[in-house]
């Protein structure tokens, strides 16, 4: 049985249940790689100046342009701005978004399964803390300011060090789920106290409100270097974590009765978390602190679809590129020509939708 006050039922419980979350699961796996083309191709199109869809595609398909020559199709010319408002503009946003969109959702589902807390999210070990308390330390010494590349390296290094900090702390204590929670509470704690000192201290006020600025996550100067930098640590990571479904499902019935079926819980759930800081990480280096993609996405995907990991990752990885990605095409057209951040929005929208679901849940 699952131990007491637990956060989820445990999988394949119900077989009729299961089976419909199957079948809606295949459903959505037919539904949703069109739909996160879709929602790719609509974002690269719509700016200032809009382009048609069609027209992005087939500018798209420009570096292909002698090949398909080859076989009879025929691109239409296109100017040199208009390839370059494309691709050097809004497809590095956009492709960067499906990214951390992913990462964040897949990220936040792996901790709600590992710490068995629906309301548990990626930056709870304090990889967003870590990241945000080395950003802001480089922005406001100036370091960035000759070096900007950086900003994204320092923090990624200070997510993975946090992170690593709370596994070796809560590692001497036993490294259970409660453990690693009650010290990933006090590091964010801690390295929040860092954030504002640096900020309120910052010599100039420029510096400060560059900080604040990154703290609140945004795309606006995503570019191919910084795609370049995240896709590896992401990709790996998610392909890894999907892998460990069986064992994410396991960890739903408690940790005695995974530990009776093999699993060495402190060792896996030491391992799967570092997994998902690791594309947490990759992630709010280069965009910044984006707010409730990891805890609402998967939250709201297992409310439809059920506990079971072997439905609820693939999709919350659709569902969270496609989240995060309509997300910054309303940051950056909805009160044009004054651009929101991305991760304001994601919170405006995450707000509202978690207390709804939370009051759902304690209504039933």
């Amino acid at each position: 049985m699952p131990a007491r006050g637990a956060a989820h039922p445990a999988p394949l419980r119900r077989p009729g249940a299961v089976r419909r979350s199957l079948g809606r699961g295949a459903l959505l796996a037919l539904v949703l790689p069109p739909a996160v083309v879709v929602t790719a191709l609509v974002a690269t199109s719509i700016g200032p100046v809009t382009t048609p869809p069609l027209d992005t595609a087939q500018m798209l398909l420009e570096p292909l342009r002698g090949p398909l020559a080859s076989i009879g199709i025929e691109l239409p010319e296109r100017s040199a701005a208009a390839l370059s408002v494309i691709w050097s503009i809004r497809l590095p946003r956009v492709v960067l978004a499906l990214l951390v969109g992913a990462a964040l959702a897949v990220a936040g589902a792996v901790m709600q399964a590992v710490f068995r807390n629906p309301l548990a999210e990626p930056g709870i070990t304090g990889v967003s803390s870590g990241a945000a308390a080395a950003a802001v330390l480089l922005i406001v010494t100036g370091a960035t300011a000759t070096a900007p590349w950086l900003l994204p390296l320092g923090a990624f290094v200070g997510a993975v060090a946090a992170v690593a900090l709370v596994q070796v702390v809560a590692g001497a204590r036993g490294g259970g789920g409660a453990t690693l929670l009650l010290v990933g509470i006090a590091l964010n704690a801690f390295l929040g106290a860092v954030i504002s000192a640096a900020i309120a201290n910052a010599p100039s006020s420029d510096d400060a409100m560059q900080a604040v600025f990154w703290l609140n996550g945004d795309l606006t100067a995503a570019n191919w270097r910084d795609v370049g930098l995240a896709v590896a640590p992401i990709v790996v990571g998610l392909v890894v974590l999907v892998a460990a479904v069986p064992e994410l499902n396991l960890f739903l019935l408690g940790d005695e009765q995974a530990a009776t079926t093999g699993v060495r819980t402190v060792r896996t759930r030491q391992v799967l978390l570092a997994l998902a800081a690791l594309v947490t990480a990759a992630g709010v280096a280069v965009t910044g602190i984006i707010a409730f993609v990891g805890l609402v996405v998967p939250h709201l995907v297992r409310l439809v679809l059920g506990p079971d990991h072997r439905i609820l990752l693939p999709v919350s990885m659709a569902v969270g590129a496609i989240f995060l990605a309509l997300a910054d095409l309303v940051a950056r057209n909805l009160l044009d020509p004054v651009v929101l951040q991305t991760g304001t929005v994601t919170a405006f929208i995450g707000a509202p939708v978690l207390l709804v679901l939370v009051l759902r849940r304690a209504a039933r």
